[in-house]
């Protein structure tokens, strides 16, 4: 318990903080349950790649986006888009999948 004091008190002191941590566990399951299949993605980019959707695709999941759509969208958009505005492709900020 006492490895674990400081966490403990920021709990008693911040009610929004959870107890426990099922929300990254649940995002984490997809990765889990595919582990052996991503043995064959090719190469350490290819994984890298896969990595970067899956965040992407469980952010969507969080934020009350549809996944799919999000992803239609964004890649419908993308090739044209200015990079330096990359920012209002995030599923947050792309209220027409909602």
């Amino acid at each position: 318990m006492l490895k674990q004091w400081d966490a403990l008190n920021e709990y008693c002191r911040n009610g929004q903080v959870e107890i426990d941590n099922n929300i990254g566990e649940n995002a984490l399951r997809t990765v889990a349950v595919g582990r052996k299949n991503y043995l064959f993605f090719g190469s350490d980019n290819g994984g890298e790649a896969a990595a970067i959707i899956y965040s992407l695709l469980g952010t969507c999941k969080l934020n009350g986006v549809e996944p799919e759509g999000w992803l239609r969208e964004v890649i419908s958009k993308i090739n044209d888009w200015p990079s330096n505005r990359v920012d209002e492709l995030l599923p947050w900020n792309l209220s027409s999948v909602k």
